[in-house]
């Protein structure tokens, strides 16, 4: 612990380039030490409502489309 106190910067430096890095405490592990990652703002729903416009015919697929699906057949 007390040499992870005196070389905190360069720790930190591993951790961020990807290295796992383990303070101990009298010989055993005690801490991990990660990089900080900002976490992601919760989503709200309905952000996109009366924005998004659907056509009546959105369901409807065209006869091609349905004829090159069934000749591999």
């Amino acid at each position: 612990m007390h040499e992870a106190k005196s070389k905190l910067s360069e720790l930190g430096a591993l951790a961020w380039k990807g290295e796992r890095v383990v303070i101990a405490k009298s010989g055993k592990p005690y801490l991990d030490l990660l990089p900080h990652k900002a976490t992601r703002k919760p989503r709200v729903p309905g952000r996109w409502a009366g924005r998004i416009k659907i056509t009546p015919d959105f369901d409807a697929t065209p006869p091609d489309v349905i004829d090159a699906f069934e000749a591999d057949k």
